[in-house]
């Protein structure tokens, strides 16, 4: 009997330290990183942020189960630059995506600009923590450099072991009848150009035939030839944009072009859910990057008129059910506990993109002034930030401090264990603020650019609530008294598009979160004061940049130009090159279709 009770009791201790060694295992394992970022979306879209009139329960389920940011900043109201910051933790200004002038974003797939192999993304952080790292959907940072095939700026070049969707976005022109983003005004010019030329020739051929005049065989000659060139300076990068810009790519190769957008949410949910499938039982970062709510808007018949806002609507409610389709699968696969879910958006809503007859296309940003391409307004750079993380994050917790995209970098790196030095860093760990470990936001003061140029900043003094914004020029809206830039779509941020203001613009976002009151020394007791202690903090700020050089233009003072790093957006980047235009087949001759059989 003794015997028995002892090997009894020697089997539960076995079990027991095993069952320790299982925990340990458990509780050591790194966790597995699922982010979620939608294109375009409004903060005030959202159930959670105070939205009654959309559905998104999936999304709130994720608020509710988790940690909700009402100050979550962009640190770019626009995508290139917004996503760059983002990958990076650092102002899109260090990797030479901000803008000096009329181009923000890069425009063709063909061009040389994109994120610099130089960069670090936290992507590459983690996979040298021995992470497998996907994107599946969106990643708009450039493709090649010199040649078609260097893949410079590629999502495998820069940490992600496995790319599935657009390497640029979706655009307008990727759906007929929708009109076109890329330089519409542009494109006008250039064919009422080849038009004329091409009037003008078919005339001069015609006296010429007619006897009616003697014209000379070289002024046709010339004349021919500069309509060839017309032609194809027009029509060539313009008119085949769905052939160039509209492709999707699995790892460097391109499976379809131009892409079938009919079926894109469905296969970009899919390759979501295999990747996390497939990489269940050991650590791996996802990112899925929708492309959704940007414009051309979807029509899938399951979504179509369920909404009580239109096309725009019914995608957001699409954007929800994928996202709890992501959510579904996690939990299916018993990962919930060991996975930190993460959802926001890259930018603001679009206020000024709609027509008459799909109506608002655009997303609603709440009581927050302005939008996407709208500079410093929080409308624009104001997003969902939401985390999600069962037995690590307490449910329902809300943090109302300031925090950034950029913060997912540092934060990334702080759960996978990376102690490497790195480069400096414009973001901060968000662990103590998620866990309650930490009241305030390590964000004292936090810069807001537009295109290169610093507009604006604010600073959350210690000891106080108050969250107070400067704003060193705002942009124009045109017409004036407008919302937004209805007459251009995006506002620009340089010249006679922006207002410069002295004394700066000054809000308290705590008591006036839509900017609508300013504040002046009447109203404001410390008003010298936080004018003061902002503008040292610009000054600390640009001093320490060492990429930083300050505009000898008084009326632009504050505004940052690169130095060091090259420029990714200027002209001779941003325009279309033949020899760099990604293509399945023989180029120009470019055209393939997945297979969507499965789907």
């Amino acid at each position: 009997m003794r015997s028995s009770l002892l090997a009894q009791l020697l089997l539960l201790l076995l079990l027991l330290a095993a069952g320790r060694d299982v925990s340990g295992e458990t509780t050591d394992r790194k966790p597995n990183i699922v982010l979620m970022m939608v294109d375009d979306l409004g903060i005030g879209d959202i159930g959670c942020y105070g939205n009654d009139t959309i559905r998104t329960p999936h999304i709130d389920r994720l608020a509710s189960e988790g940690v909700k940011l009402t100050q979550h900043i962009a640190a770019a109201p626009l995508c290139t630059p917004s996503r760059a910051a983002f990958m990076t933790g650092r102002y899109a200004f260090r990797s030479g995506l901000g803008s000096t002038g009329r181009v923000q974003v890069l425009l063709f797939l063909g061009g040389s600009g994109g994120l610099p192999p130089t960069e670090t993304t936290f992507a590459k952080r983690l996979q040298q923590q021995g992470y497998t790292t996907g994107l599946v959907g969106k990643w708009h940072l450039g493709v090649n450099c010199e040649h078609r095939g260097d893949h410079c700026h590629h999502p495998n070049q820069h940490g992600f072991s496995y790319f599935y969707g657009l390497p640029f976005t979706l655009f307008n022109d990727c759906v007929p009848g929708h009109g076109s983003d890329v330089m519409a005004d542009l494109q006008h010019t250039l064919g009422n150009l080849s038009v004329l030329l091409v009037v003008a020739l078919f005339t001069l051929v015609c006296v010429r035939v007619c006897g009616l005049l003697e014209v000379s065989l070289w002024l046709l000659a010339g004349l021919f030839s500069l309509c060839m060139i017309a032609v194809a300076v027009w029509f060539i990068p313009f008119k085949l944009l769905p052939t160039w810009n509209c492709i999707i790519m699995r790892n460097q190769d391109v499976i379809e072009q131009p892409m079938a957008v009919e079926t894109l949410p469905q296969r970009l949910l899919g390759e979501a859910q295999n990747f996390i499938k497939r990489n269940a039982d050991h650590p791996f970062l996802l990112l899925f990057s929708l492309a959704h709510i940007h414009t051309p808007l979807f029509e899938n018949p399951a979504f179509a008129g369920k909404s009580l806002h239109g096309r725009y609507g019914d995608n957001l409610e699409e954007v929800d059910w994928m996202i709890g389709k992501i959510t579904e699968t996690v939990d299916s696969l018993g990962l919930a506990s060991n996975t930190l879910m993460y959802f926001t958006s890259d930018h603001g809503g679009h206020l000024e993109d709609g027509d008459s007859i799909v109506g608002q296309k655009g997303g609603w940003n709440g009581i927050y002034k302005g939008g996407k391409a709208m500079g410093g307004w929080e409308g624009g750079i104001r997003v969902p930030g939401i985390f999600r993380w069962p037995g690590r994050l307490a449910a329902g917790r809300v943090v109302d401090e300031p925090t950034s995209l950029m913060d997912l970098y540092p934060t990334l790196k702080y759960l996978a264990q990376d102690t490497q030095p790195d480069r400096q860093s414009d973001g901060f760990n968000l662990m103590p603020l998620l866990e309650g470990k930490a009241e305030r936001s390590e964000h004292e003061f936090m810069f807001h650019y537009c295109g290169i140029y610093l507009n604006a900043a604010r600073w959350h003094p210690p000891g106080s609530d108050s969250i107070f914004k400067v704003h060193f020029f705002t942009p124009n809206f045109s017409p004036p008294g407008a919302g937004g830039c209805y007459d251009t779509k995006v506002c620009l941020c340089h010249g006679e598009h922006v207002t410069h203001h002295s004394p700066p613009l000054l809000y308290d976002l705590f008591h006036d979160p839509s900017e609508s009151r300013p504040l002046t020394p009447d109203t404001e007791p410390r008003y010298a004061e936080i004018l003061q202690q902002t503008a040292e903090a610009v000054e600390r700020h640009q001093r320490n940049q060492t990429n930083n050089l300050l505009s000898d233009d008084p009326q632009s003072h504050l505004a940052a130009e690169t130095r060091g790093v090259q420029s990714q957006m200027t002209w001779d980047k941003i325009l279309w090159r033949p020899w760099l235009q990604p293509c399945c087949g023989t180029f120009p001759f470019c055209g393939c279709k997945e297979d969507t059989t499965h789907i």
